[in-house]
Order: C-alpha cells, then structure tokens, then sequence
C-alpha cells in the first residue's frame, strides 16, 4: 500500500516516523521542504506538489494547520480531490471545522472515495512514542479497513459517528485541555506568590487527585523554561475559535473555554504563537 503524508510538521513527523519504522511505503509533501528533512533522511519519499502525492497513493493522510489550508489542500485547482481516484481513503488529522470534515466527505463520496476526519490527541510526546488517541467521523467499515495503518502510530482509536464527528469529539478534548492549561497555569503562579517550591508542588499535585497530561507534560517544561511547541500556541487558538463556533451553533455557552480563546489570543497578540502552550505562563512570569 502506497501511502501518501502531507504536512510535515511537529506531529505529522513524528506520525509519518512511526509509519516509516512499521515498513510502510510512505511520500510526504509539506511547503517548505527543508522542514520535511528529518522524515526524508528516515526513508520518506519526497513529492514536489500534493496532486503529484495524491495521484501515487492508495491512502493519502494531511495534517496542516488551518482550517482554510484544509479547504485549500482539498479543494484547490491541484488539489487532492482533483487529483483523487476512486477507491482511494482521504484522511484528514488536521484539528479543523467539523462542517469543513462534511464538506470533504460529500465531494469524496461523488468522486467514490472514501473520506475520514481523524484528530488525534497526545501532543509530540504522543507522535513520536505511537501513542496517540485518534477520534474519528466517517464510515466506520472504511476505518475498519485503516486501522491496522493507525495502529502504526496510536494506542486508541475511537469511533464517533458520520463526517464530521471526529472534529466534534476534538473539540471536546480541547475544551478540557483549555481547562487543565489553565489550571496548571494559576496553579503554578499561585505556589511561586506563596514562595512554595515548584517542583515539590508539581509532584506533590501529580501524585494525587490533580494530576493531569497537561502538568505532567508541560509542567516541567516551564520550570526549565522551555518553550518548545508540542502543540503551537497558535493552533490551539484556533481550535478554541472554532469550540466556540459550534457551541454558538449549538447555543449552548462555555464561559472557560471563553476565557482561555481571550488569554491565548493575548498570547499570541504577543508575539508567542509559535511557542507552545505552556508559554501562556508568560502572561504573568515575562519571558524570564
């Protein structure tokens, strides 16, 4: 099986490293391909152009960053749906706009192939360790016949309904996220104002009803001061945006997640897009 991976990015590296170590066949195409360079010296092959990828491979995967790079992927002159043949899986990782996902899945569906929306969960630690959550909407007899590729690089892959589904429950995951970023941060803030020793506390909190993935991940990040993207400030901005899209849909309101799209925008108004989410500490610590 021909595999085809666009977006070569944090996560999508460290998926298509893992593909690559289970043997699978696998092309990738990113925008920049200098920054494809760590999957290429593992064995990817390299396409000059998404309809090049598409028209070679019997799955084609993109993890991007913005809903309208999305839109743009798949429905541009030279695209992949333009490009795509029947028979063919489309799966798009991308965190994006649920209706986007149906959109997909209709033109797939006239074109006879077959579409997922599959956002994972688990940040670069979850990428390179094959450790991911995916959530997936679409036909569940065409993730049936993928999950042996997802097996490649995840340990849970849930299944939550038609086009689109799979982009809902991810909105759940970083509703909760924003949640536990916050808290972390507060939390960390408030020990330092009591002169508390931080990573007392950290281990302290980990070890009982409090922990969480968010402490124990980025926790020690900021004490080092390390602000490395496991996932960009930016992206998860634009992920809260779109929460609160669908829960305006929904009319239903969420006054946390609310708060946490206004922290996060301030953050990366900033200038701190491209840090991880753990640099929301520096809204009250500075840069040092």
């Amino acid at each position: 099986m021909k595999i085809g991976f666009i977006g070569t990015g944090v996560m999508g590296s460290g998926i298509i490293n893992n593909l690559l170590n289970h043997h699978e066949n696998v092309s990738v195409f990113n925008r920049t391909k200098a920054h494809a360079k760590k999957v290429l010296d593992n064995g990817a092959q390299w396409c000059d152009t998404p309809a090049e990828l598409t028209q070679q491979s019997d799955v084609v995967f993109t993890m991007v960053g913005f809903p309208a790079d999305v839109k743009e992927l798949y429905f541009g002159e030279n695209g992949i749906l333009a490009n795509s043949h029947a028979g063919q899986f489309l799966i798009d990782m991308t965190t994006s706009k649920p209706s986007l996902a149906k959109q997909i899945a209709r033109a797939g569906a006239k074109r006879d192939v077959h579409v997922l929306d599959a956002p994972v969960s688990g940040g670069d630690v979850g990428a390179q360790n094959g450790t991911l959550t995916v959530m997936v909407g679409g036909y569940e007899e065409d993730l049936d016949k993928l999950k042996p590729l997802l097996n490649c690089f995840s340990s849970s892959i849930r299944y939550f309904g038609d086009a689109g589904s799979g982009q809902n429950a991810k909105m759940a995951n970083q509703i909760m996220i924003a949640g536990t970023m916050l808290g972390l941060t507060e939390s960390l803030v408030y020990a330092k104002a009591a002169k508390l020793n931080l990573p007392a506390v950290m281990e302290t909190l980990q070890a009982g009803a409090a922990e969480n993935f968010s402490m124990g991940t980025y926790g020690p990040r900021i004490l080092k001061k390390d602000y490395t993207p496991g996932f960009f400030a930016k992206h998860f901005l634009k992920d809260l945006k779109i929460a609160l899209e669908e829960a305006e849909k929904m009319k239903i309101q969420l006054p946390m997640t609310g708060e946490a799209t206004e922290l996060y925008k301030e953050l990366v108004d900033k200038g701190h897009g491209n840090d991880g989410t753990q640099a929301l500490i520096k809204l009250w610590w500075g840069e040092n």
